[in-house]
Order: C-alpha cells, then structure tokens, then sequence
C-alpha cells in the first residue's frame, strides 16, 4: 500500500499530466480538493527529485511558480516524427506572434492571449514548431527551424521570418503587438486572386434652376 505522501505525488503527477499546461501549487490544492497547501507542494518537490533521478522522456519543469509535466526536449522530435500537425485558430495566432516577436518571453505572450497561452505554447512545443528556454521566472519562445519549412519560409533566422509574416500577413513593423489573424498556413501555391471590379462612377450631380 502506497503511503499518503506517496499517493499525493501520484495525484499531482496525474493532474499536471492531465492539465497539459503549468499549474502552481494553490492551483494543484485546488484541483485536489484540498484545503492545505503545504502537502501538495512537498509532493510536487517529491515528484521534481523523481523525475530527475528517474530514466524517463519526460521531466517536471518550473516555469515561475508553476509546474509542468512534459517531454524532454531531446524527444520532442520523436514524437513529432508520428504525430500529425493538427493547429486551430487560437493555436495559430499564439504561433503567429511567437514567430513575429521572438526570441519572447511567455510572460508577455500571456499578456497577449491570456491564460490559454500556457497551454499553447506546450502544444507548438509538443509538435516541434516552437523552442523553449527558461529565462528568470518564465520562457524564452523562439521558432524551429522545423517551423521554417512547415510554412515554407526560406530563412530560419528571426528577422526573415519577420519580412515573411510582414509580406503575408501585412504586418507592420512599427506595431508593437500586432493582432495578426490565424492566416500561416503550410507551404502550397497560391490560387490566382481575381481582379478587382472597378468602382461604380458616382451618380450625376443635377443642378437646381436659378431662382425666379
């Protein structure tokens, strides 16, 4: 039989692996149903030293005061390797701005999207389009070369990237945070765009009589 302490790890582990994106420990409390959070944080520090002494493809990872179960980086790619790319709209603009602003920090992405930024960003994560690196108390984000040839960018390098979302997307330079919208799709030729019809001529002005 388990001790408590013991089942308490297992039932942050299966939280953080559920949640799919950095919780803190009053958020684990929370989600445990518990009052006291003293518990849960020696069990998140329990489960920290596991992984780490543990042989195993994932890690738990600080990011502030939150904490996250996710691959290690060295097998980000093998998993990619047989899962499909699948993005919705929101996931595509936080790749979007990401891809715009980088390197960023997640703190100031979270500013951009909200809340729902943490999970985005271990979804482009887990598809290897986005690179982590811990900075202070967050991430710094910046794109994979992967994500250069997904949409056919021919540079990998930042500023290129950024010409290309500019020309794409019409973004401008001189705009802070731009809300590009969901637009990056793969790499596939354009279909032709139609031509514009011309404007209707404005109607005649008719002239009133001169007064009698």
């Amino acid at each position: 039989m388990p001790s408590k302490l013991d089942e308490l790890v297992f039932q942050v582990e299966a939280v953080l692996f559920a949640s799919g994106k950095p919780l803190s420990v009053k958020e684990l409390t929370d989600a445990l149903g518990l009052d006291d959070f003293r518990p849960v944080q020696k069990a998140v520090r329990t489960l920290e030293q596991t992984y780490e002494n543990r042989q195993s493809s994932l890690e738990v990872r600080r990011v502030g005061d939150r904490f996250a179960l996710q691959l290690k980086e060295d097998y980000v790619a093998t998993v990619h390797a047989v899962t499909p790319v699948e993005m919705g709209a929101r996931t595509v603009k936080a790749l979007t701005l990401i891809a715009y602003h980088q390197p960023i920090l997640q703190s100031h992405l979270v500013r951009m999207l909200g809340d729902v930024a943490y999970e985005e960003v271990q979804h482009l994560r887990g598809m290897g389009l986005v690179h982590t690196e811990p900075n202070a108390s967050t991430l710094e984000l910046t794109t994979t070369r992967r994500f250069a040839e997904y949409f056919g960018i021919p540079s990998s390098r930042p500023e290129e990237i950024r010409k290309y979302l500019e020309a794409k997307l019409g973004v401008a330079s001189s705009v802070a945070e731009p809300p590009p919208p969901p637009l990056l799709e793969p790499s596939t030729p354009e279909a032709p765009v139609p031509p514009a019809e011309p404007p209707e001529a404005p109607p005649p002005v008719v002239e009133a009589p001169p007064a009698v």
